[in-house]
């Protein structure tokens, strides 16, 4: 079991690929991993999530079979999962895709996760289960003013749309007595950098119009295939505090109780999206460095696929483990 906390040793073989949602990834990851005999780890909260395919934008079962992937579907929603759980399913996947003579490609759009597998995981205090379900019985704006109550500079350090992050803000400050701050600063450890590991990265953008416009047609897509039978299909009682969070979920939920119309909820499933895509570039942007890739400015495939390799090849160090593409 890998600790949380610990450094995590990454194969020098990984390649990392970072971006927001609708950018892209799936199809870069797919051709890297097919010219590069490589499989495919997830990084991504949603798509870990088994029942929710559509959802979540997960690979069709043909290109699954195509590509072996990892990590995706392959969850209970009715259980809680958090990047520590994470780190210690997906180190032991990579570290065995590379001794199979493999390369691992993590692919996702979820910054804690790879912050987790760069050995940048705080070991902060465990949760209280008590604690917890107290907590969860607020609504978030009761949770935000609770923590603002009692630790006022929390409220500018944590992402207060979304409640999970607010929630364990606030668990962390009431079961230590100190400000959030404080104890994320005592568990900081050095974190080493992808290039210390001998591993190649890159975060993929796109023009914020381009972006947007891809995650609206996205949204319009998944309805055309039937979203909201899958949400029907499972029991609302079944689906856990994480996977609750799963965007658009809540939306199609009230379509399906004829408290939205269906463009409504095509309209906030497309905002939300498009704001939760910026917070992510906001996070990449702030928390890592990888080299960035704008598919915006190439219209041919092959010229952004050629790019992606070259700075691939720019974020590992030379001559450092000899695992250049």
């Amino acid at each position: 079991m890998v600790p949380i906390g610990s450094v995590s040793v990454l194969p020098a073989e990984t390649i990392l690929i970072a971006g927001p949602t609708g950018v892209g990834k799936t199809d870069l990851s797919l051709r890297l991993a097919g010219d590069l005999h490589g499989e495919i780890v997830g990084a991504d909260a949603f798509q870990i999530y088994a029942g929710l395919s559509l959802l979540t934008a997960q690979p069709s079962g043909a290109t699954r079979a195509l590509i072996p992937h990892h990590l995706i579907g392959s969850v209970d929603p009715a259980e809680a999962y958090d990047a520590g759980r994470y780190l210690r399913e997906a180190l032991p996947v990579i570290r065995d895709i590379a001794a199979r003579g493999k390369r691992p490609i993590v692919v996702g759009g979820t910054g804690l996760y790879f912050k987790a597998l760069l050995g940048g995981l705080q070991e902060l205090r465990a949760g209280d289960p008590v604690l917890r379900a107290e907590l969860q019985a607020l609504t978030l704006p009761e949770l935000i003013g609770r923590l603002e109550a009692l630790d006022p500079a929390a409220v500018r350090i944590v992402d207060l749309v979304n409640r999970r992050r607010v929630e364990r803000a606030l668990e962390i400050v009431m079961l230590t007595g100190k400000p959030l701050a404080e104890s994320r600063k005592e568990s900081q450890g050095p974190i080493p950098t992808p290039q210390s590991m001998g591993i190649m990265t890159l975060l993929l953008t796109r023009n914020r119009e381009e972006l947007n416009a891809r995650i609206e047609a996205h949204v319009q897509s998944m309805f055309h295939q039937g979203v909201e039978d899958e949400v029907a299909a499972l029991p609302e009682q079944y689906v856990g505090p994480t996977a609750s969070m799963t965007l658009g979920l809540r939306e199609i939920r009230s379509l399906l109780r004829n408290e939205i119309t269906r463009k409504e909820a095509i309209e906030a499933i497309s905002s939300s999206t498009r704001r939760y895509a910026k917070r992510q570039m906001t996070w990449f942007g702030h928390q890592h460095d990888f080299p960035k890739l704008n598919l915006s400015l190439f219209s041919d495939p092959e010229k952004s696929f050629a790019e992606a390799l070259r700075l691939l090849q720019s974020s590992e160090p030379a001559q450092a483990n000899g695992t250049a593409i």
